[in-house]
């Protein structure tokens, strides 16, 4: 069984498909992170992704660009770092394909269109009691 990362409700990437690369971290761990590369960087090419459709691909291409990228250096440990990584890339390409909502219009109701009315009423006789009075 091969690994998938879980992007979205049906839509999820094959491991393979994401490149991991460790560098040396300048995050926490003392001498520690000095000679050890806990720092990882995840990279996704959309283009050239099978897990994706084409819709998807041009969604993401627009809104993201050709390559995702996400770097976690927070944890002392490389795994640790990796899991966030990974995380990470998930959320920035489930944010690329989600589609917003259409909104809905909504209409004034009976309540503040009779409101209305009546402050325009209001408004208007109190314009009229201002005018010189007519012999």
């Amino acid at each position: 069984m091969e690994a998938r990362l879980e992007i979205a409700r049906g839509v999820a990437l094959p491991l393979e498909e994401v490149l991991l690369r460790a560098s040396r971290s300048s995050g926490p761990g003392g001498q520690h992170a000095n000679v050890t590369a806990s720092r990882v960087e995840a990279v996704f090419d959309v283009a050239a992704s099978s897990a994706l459709s084409e819709a998807q691909k041009a969604r993401v291409l627009e809104r993201a660009g050709p390559r995702v990228t996400a770097v976690a250096q927070d944890a002392r440990s490389q795994a640790r770092n990796r899991e966030l990584a990974l995380e990470r890339l998930a959320e920035k390409l489930a944010a690329a394909l989600a589609t917003p909502r259409s909104r809905r219009p909504t209409r004034p109701t009976a309540g503040s269109r009779a409101r209305r009315a009546e402050a325009k009423q209001q408004r208007s006789e109190r314009k009229a009691r201002r005018r010189p009075p007519e012999w």
